[in-house]
């Protein structure tokens, strides 16, 4: 068995160190492959990864592409996935890492006893700064849910995901141009199977100003991630795309006035 693990990387070079060794490190039974795709990075990543793969024992492992042109964040994702024959697949992005070298180990042993699941994820820890906080302290995350509960909202962090490869045909064309990569894949993975969410630490979910979406304020969060989600909708049936529209109906009331918010408030305990 096969597990090919995704990392896409631009512009890591404080980072990628880090993000590579801790996937190479895993202690597995089973054969994984990591899929280095640096999408014609500016600074020194390309030279950081080729010395780290040269002087780790486990650096036969991975295979390194480096882009001749950039070609954008969903471009690359996309090249990089095509490149996975794995049985499942976990991510671990160039600027996080994993912290417990039995992730692998763990997420695919789940999946391989439990066919009805499509996915399996963590709890992580977020890092901004120096600062380490677990992400869900305070959140109160079911060990089992579904696509219905997924089109609520997004609660899986992207270093902490595993799944089964080759669950649909070809990625929507629209994926490619999705602002927001991770969350169209979830839902897309969701449609064929339960979520299984294991409540410990495994993966470092970093936060920096550098980020494509740590780099943009609230308000233009707000904006990307409407236009994203009634795009996302259409690849759905008409009960996932109802629980959509409350999720963006939720977005906006962000921006109501006080008026609209009472009315948005009033109408929400009725439904």
């Amino acid at each position: 068995m096969l597990v090919s693990v995704i990392m896409i990387t631009y512009n890591h070079s404080p980072y990628i160190k880090q993000a590579i060794e801790s996937v190479l490190s895993q202690n597995t039974n089973f054969e994984f492959e990591l899929i280095i795709s640096n999408d014609n990075s500016t600074d020194d990543t390309d030279a950081v990864i080729r010395d780290t793969l040269a002087n780790n024992p486990n650096g036969y492992k991975a295979k390194y592409y480096n882009n001749e042109t950039n070609l954008g964040m969903m471009p690359n994702s996309v090249s990089a996935l095509n490149k996975a024959s794995g049985k499942y697949i976990a991510s671990c992005e160039g600027d996080d890492y994993w912290c417990d070298n039995q992730k692998l180990q763990i997420q695919t042993d789940f999946l391989e006893n439990n066919p009805d699941f499509s996915i399996c994820f963590h709890n992580v820890y977020l890092l901004t700064g120096t600062e380490l906080k677990e992400d869900n302290k305070k959140k109160k995350i079911p060990e089992i849910t579904t696509i219905n509960d997924l089109a609520k909202n997004n609660y899986i962090h992207t270093p902490s995901v595993i799944y089964r490869n080759n669950l649909f045909g070809e990625l929507p064309k629209y994926f490619s141009e999705a602002p927001i990569g991770d969350y169209f894949l979830h839902m897309l993975n969701a449609q064929h199977g339960k979520i299984k969410y294991i409540d410990k630490i495994m993966s470092v979910y970093r936060i920096h100003n550098t980020s494509y979406w740590s780099s943009k304020k609230d308000a233009e969060q707000r904006i990307i991630m409407i236009d994203f989600l009634n795009k996302l909708k259409t690849y759905f049936d008409s009960d996932i795309q109802k629980i959509l529209n409350k999720q963006i109906l939720k977005i906006k009331s962000k921006d109501f006035s006080f008026f609209q918010k009472l009315n948005y408030k009033i109408k929400s305990l009725f439904q």
